[in-house]
């Protein structure tokens, strides 16, 4: 698909994806109005405005209470606090607005919804829609800092914090906006000329897949080990503005966290693993079927299409997660939500390793076939 009618449908997703997390912030006042205990309990309550915060442009009260520091003084710093505030959430909702429309331009573009590919259309653009939401709030997490009024203190793990916070809105919001995206697209892309289905060697693209998955695993097996993840934690030093790193490199370098059978019944242990190696199995299956989903296999759209196979496997084995959780009847049942979503930072780092590494493996496995776009069949798509 060209740029020219790839961009409408991106604008399209953009601008829907923004204003609907707008609104998600904007209805957080509802949860505080009397009626709202006679249908949510207070557990989830708390729930969803943990959910909505990072979305929201009212202030928190405590940036306009200020210090007692004197009369005026103190009121002009609350109100310069609110201002970083209001600053932060516009430039998020920016960078939101920017980098959906980027992602889901080269998603489109390289895996238009023609020829089969409407469902890996629809599913790579649910999965960058969490993956903007954090660099969004990645992007605009100095300003919140600062509008608390401690920036200088502790900045890594307040910084780690925020990364963390984006929540499992924009999962749900993602995923209204892919539908909307790929309906939009599929109208844009009538009257072009339907690209073929690329022809991969099979052997080609399961040995890409597996190197791309094995450096998923690296973080999923061998980092997201206990000792292992206490040792990145504990070994990195730092001072002043610059210590206590150890938050941050587990948001971006960790997409799990497990122990021995020793730590818990073998039965629960071996089911928790289970749903690991089914996460494993997700990513490898989307990156063995990515050479032949993309109309040209260009280092960009395999590093962003890693990401986004990352991502659903890790959404995957979240919503597996909730199956085998006990814990709706002490926290309510939005908790059991609560994990969607998160991870998303390591699945972006590992994701790009990962189609980095699929794309040099593919270019050296499967010879001159796999730089063109063939009148060919798909022989990426066939088992064996």
């Amino acid at each position: 698909m060209t740029y020219r009618r790839a961009v409408i449908p991106a604008l399209v997703g953009g601008l829907l994806i923004t204003l609907l997390l707008w609104w998600a912030g904007s209805s957080t006042p509802v949860l505080q109005l009397r009626g709202t205990n006679s249908v949510f309990d207070p557990q989830s309550v708390i729930e969803l405005e943990r959910w909505l915060a990072p979305w929201s442009y009212d202030s928190p009260a405590e940036l306009m209470s200020g210090e007692p520091v004197g009369g005026s003084t103190a009121m002009s710093g609350g109100t310069q606090y609110a201002d970083l505030y209001s600053t932060a959430m516009q430039i998020r909702f920016v960078a939101v607005f920017v980098l959906f429309l980027a992602g889901a331009l080269l998603l489109v573009r390289r895996i238009p919804p023609t020829q089969g590919r409407t469902p890996a259309t629809l599913l790579a653009l649910w999965a960058w829609a969490p993956v903007a939401g954090t660099l969004a709030v990645t992007v605009s997490a100095p300003w919140l800092i600062a509008s608390r009024g401690h920036g200088s203190y502790r900045v890594l793990p307040a910084l780690a914090g925020v990364i963390a916070s984006s929540g499992p809105v924009t999962v749900f919001a993602g995923l209204l906006t892919a539908v909307v995206t790929v309906l939009v697209a599929r109208v844009t892309a009538k009257g072009e000329d339907p690209l073929p289905r690329r022809s991969v060697s099979p052997r080609a693209a399961r040995l890409s897949a597996s190197v791309g998955t094995g450096v998923v695993a690296l973080s999923l097996v061998v980092l997201s080990y206990q000792s292992v993840a206490a040792r990145i934690q504990t070994s990195f030093g730092g001072g002043g503005m610059l210590s206590e790193p150890g938050d941050l490199l587990r948001q971006w370098l960790l997409l799990g966290g497990w122990t021995g059978p020793a730590s818990t019944g073998l039965g629960d242990w071996l089911l928790y693993r289970a749903v690991d190696v089914l996460m494993l199995a997700v990513v490898w299956w989307a990156l063995r079927l990515l050479p032949g989903l993309l109309t040209r296999a260009t280092v960009p759209a395999m590093a962003m299409g890693a990401v986004c196979a990352t991502v659903l496997g890790l959404l995957g084995s979240q919503v597996l997660h909730m199956t085998i959780d006990d814990t709706a009847g002490v926290y309510g049942p939005v908790h059991r939500f609560s994990a969607l979503g998160s991870g998303v930072p390591a699945a972006l780092t590992f994701g790009i390793a990962a189609g980095l590494a699929a794309v040099a493996t593919l270019r050296l496995a499967g010879g001159p076939d796999t730089g063109g776009v063939p009148a060919g069949r798909d022989t990426a798509d066939v088992p064996g």
